[in-house]
């Protein structure tokens, strides 16, 4: 009786072992929501948001940190979803908060069209050591049937500490993401 106690007991700390070894010990980082603070009425009743692209590196799980000499390398800790649907689901959510809109991404799950279509390219997503979380590059705002084509480029900064932690990191994207957010609706959808 002791014995086979002994030996369902070492089962199961070496099932237990066993599925905690099979858990990879992967971290993965969300960008934490944040609330807009400004409120800009859209000439649009119904906005949807093409999945943004992304260069290569960004749209991996790997978050990355570019070094003094210039290169991108990983950091080790991964997003918790994939960078392009994570920040088109939070220009989705922010336009729609900052705007009153209703906004959705790609494809659009409403009858008929949407009023409007936001397209977002990114050039540059990447952390720094030198303190910074960098987004760069274009958006593009297509009415489905009347007003004026609009399309910027945008270049935002958030700050970071010297050799950022994968949260800070995250906590600073979701602040580039909604100020890009707040630009597109005071730039092109007024």
């Amino acid at each position: 009786m002791m014995m086979s106690k002994l030996f369902l007991n070492g089962l199961l700390l070496a099932a237990t072992l066993g599925i905690a070894g099979c858990g990879g010990g992967d971290l993965r980082y969300a960008t934490p929501a944040l609330e807009p603070t400004v409120q800009v009425a859209s000439r649009y009743r119904s906005i949807e948001v093409v999945e943004v692209t992304l260069p290569t590196y960004a749209a991996t799980e790997d978050i990355f940190l570019r070094q003094p000499d210039g290169a991108i390398e990983a950091l080790g800790p991964l997003w918790a979803d994939l960078p392009a649907r994570a920040m088109t689901l939070q220009l989705a959510r922010d336009l729609g908060a900052i705007t009153g809109a209703t906004v959705a991404p790609e494809p659009w799950p409403f009858r008929g069209f949407s009023d409007a279509r936001i397209d977002v390219r990114f050039e540059e997503m990447v952390a720094t050591t030198a303190g910074q979380f960098r987004i760069a590059g274009q958006y593009f705002v297509a009415p489905e049937t009347e007003g004026d084509e609009r399309s910027g480029r945008f270049s935002i900064a958030q700050p970071l500490p010297q050799d950022p932690t994968a949260a800070q990191i995250a906590a600073a994207r979701g602040a580039a993401t909604l100020q890009l957010a707040e630009q597109i609706a005071r730039a092109a959808l007024r």
